[in-house]
């Protein structure tokens, strides 16, 4: 009898994002109080930007909970099942796109106030508390970040890559606030003291300029899998494996369409026959689709193949 895996398993996708979610509110429920404890709008723009992670965190398991239990053809609902016969893996870009997207508008609109209190001249702020929380959680993610990615060497999750990401993304906001927090507690008591309103603003200003940038490539690749754009390095690999197959069944020509969505990779193959071909049984063409499945390679739940041998060209088009 086989255990259950452990609800933290960090071989294990799901477990992999359980255990984020459960560090990344732990950690912003810290920055929210800290920053309202020492006055900073940066730490509580960090808990935030933590807190919107772990939303789109449990947005991603709920999904990879679905696009598994689809491919294994357990735990999911018959009635589920008949709505998405075409699977869940659609909703993968949606998630990803939906995640960069929120995480650059919190980051625009931190910029947007950080360069508001700059020129209101600054806040004042508890140092003490700041660097302690700084501390904390730089630590902290860093931690996880390098958990998650060693993890991820072996499941290769374009969602866990995305939240080794965001952590990478939370460690460098917050070793960037520790850094300012240091100088603005050094300078207390000297001539230098009038610059310690506005470190909290101008270093929030250079972290959000810095990190805007960040998840553009997530959400450009999660809108090219929602448009259905052909991966050009699949489409090419599909083109050399059916011509190689035309020509060794002496066919008249294939049509090919490629796809990615997600994780799934969506091929269908047309194969045009010549109208003088010998008849062969229905074990002789699935034995034609088992050869060129295997040359197409990739096989597994997140591979869907169609493949159709049909005399007439209007059909592949």
């Amino acid at each position: 009898m086989s255990e259950k895996p452990a609800f933290f398993d960090l071989s294990d996708e799901r477990g992999v994002l359980r255990t984020s979610v459960a560090v990344t509110l732990v950690i912003s429920s810290l920055g929210i109080c800290f920053g309202l404890i020492s006055g900073s709008f940066s730490i509580i723009f960090d808990g935030v930007y933590s807190l919107i992670d772990a939303s789109m965190s449990l947005l991603s398991l709920f999904v990879v909970n679905l696009i598994t239990s689809y491919a294994v053809s357990r735990g999911l609902s018959r009635k589920l099942r008949e709505r998405f016969s075409m699977g869940f893996w659609h909703l993968e870009p949606m998630v990803l796109g939906l995640n960069g997207t929120l995480l650059i508008g919190v980051a625009v609109y931190a910029l947007v106030n950080a360069v508001s209190s700059l020129l209101e001249g600054g806040r004042e702020l508890e140092f003490g508390w700041a660097i302690v929380y700084a501390v904390v959680t730089v630590v902290a993610c860093a931690s996880i970040a390098m958990v998650e990615a060693r993890a991820n060497r072996r499941i290769g999750s374009e969602f866990v890559r995305l939240d080794v990401k965001g952590w990478i993304m939370s460690a460098g906001i917050t070793a960037a606030l520790l850094v300012a927090f240091c100088i603005g507690y050094a300078v207390q008591g000297t001539e230098w003291q009038w610059i310690s309103p506005y470190i909290d603003p101008a270093v929030l200003a250079i972290v959000c300029l810095l990190i805007i940038p960040l998840p553009v490539s997530t959400v450009r690749q999660a809108l090219a899998d929602i448009f259905l754009v052909t991966p050009s390095g699949l489409k090419a690999h599909v083109d050399t494996v059916a011509q190689a197959f035309v020509e060794k069944h002496s066919l008249a020509s294939y049509r090919a369409y490629v796809a990615r969505v997600g994780r799934s990779r969506e091929i269908e193959l047309y194969f045009i026959v010549p109208a003088d071909a010998p008849a062969r049984t229905i074990g002789e063409w699935d034995a034609l689709r088992d050869e060129i499945g295997e040359a197409v390679g990739g096989e597994g739940p997140d591979r869907w193949l169609t493949v159709v041998f049909t005399g007439d060209p209007e059909w592949a088009e």
